[in-house]
């Protein structure tokens, strides 16, 4: 049975963060170069919207669980407007901004999701660089395995199609027809899907607050309300707009729950810009 994958699916957005860690250049930059190189699409949309991850990140759940998985059931988020900021903060925490895919078995319910995380150093998962792709997978028996890769570019790419078209034309020559995994031929119930709202995952927030007495306090206020616990603060130095960056790091909490909270400090008085929130995975 397999109780967990995590994936880096797709090479052109894994280049682009780690020439934005490695170099400290701004995202549409790094997608230019991508482009011209033959990793990236013209228009990118499919690559840095998640898109394509989510259509692989499907493939790889009905493999795993033994039906057909919708795109519907995979809530998607890409990498698209990231900034400089946010990829050394998280270095500075001790971790890397990954796109991945995330699929579940979550008290019988498939728990299924494509967004940025950060994803701590000393992770296998952070070790993946440039174009390369890694399946993390995670079995009752068998434990943990990893299968690795480069997920972009002319030739990896060529083998692939062409290595899809001599399967499809050896089982029309032999009548053998498309193959069937173990698990869809033993699968018998519907499956069921986690929630997007009820997932519960732990978040980096990025805030930018006015320097005025209380400000945190009117923030904290939110959190405990939406029941997200803080697991750390950091204040940066303050800007000269006399507006402070704030880098939290909560504990889990249900998805919801962070959008309402996210929505009310977005609405304070006292926040200088929207708040920044993305998925921080320990792989616990």
């Amino acid at each position: 049975h397999i109780e967990s994958i995590y994936g880096i699916l797709n090479g052109t957005c894994n280049y682009i963060l780690t020439r934005m860690e490695r170099e400290g250049l701004p995202f549409d930059e790094i997608l230019a170069d991508a482009q011209a190189l033959g990793y990236a699409e013209t228009p990118p949309d499919l690559d840095i919207d998640g898109i394509d991850t989510a259509h692989k990140a499907v493939v790889l759940a009905s493999m795993a669980y033994g039906a057909p998985v919708p795109m519907d059931a995979c809530p998607t988020k890409g990498i698209r407007g990231l900034s400089e900021r946010e990829i050394a903060n998280a270095e500075e925490l001790g971790y890397r901004i990954k796109l991945l895919a995330i699929i579940k078995d979550n008290a019988g319910e498939v728990e299924l999701s494509v967004e940025p995380a950060l994803v701590p150093t000393a992770h296998m998962v952070a070790s993946v660089s440039d174009s390369f792709n890694a399946v993390f997978v995670k079995g009752d028996i068998v434990d943990d395995t990893m299968y690795y890769g480069r997920g972009a570019g002319r030739l990896p790419t060529g083998s692939a199609v062409i290595g899809d078209i001599m399967e499809a034309a050896a089982d029309k020559l032999h009548g053998v027809g498309t193959p069937v995994s173990v698990t869809m031929m033993l699968q018998r119930d519907a499956l069921k899907y986690c929630s997007a709202d009820n997932i519960e995952k732990r978040c980096y927030v990025r805030l930018c607050l006015e320097d005025k007495p209380g400000a945190m306090a009117q923030v904290m206020n939110i959190f405990g309300r939406h029941n997200i616990s803080i697991a750390s603060v950091v204040q940066k130095e303050l800007h000269e707009s006399g507006c402070a960056p704030v880098v939290i790091l909560t504990q889990q909490a249900k998805e919801s729950e962070f959008v309402a909270a996210m929505q009310e400090i977005d609405g304070l008085a006292v926040s200088c810009l929207a708040p920044i929130r993305m998925r921080l995975e320990d792989f616990e």
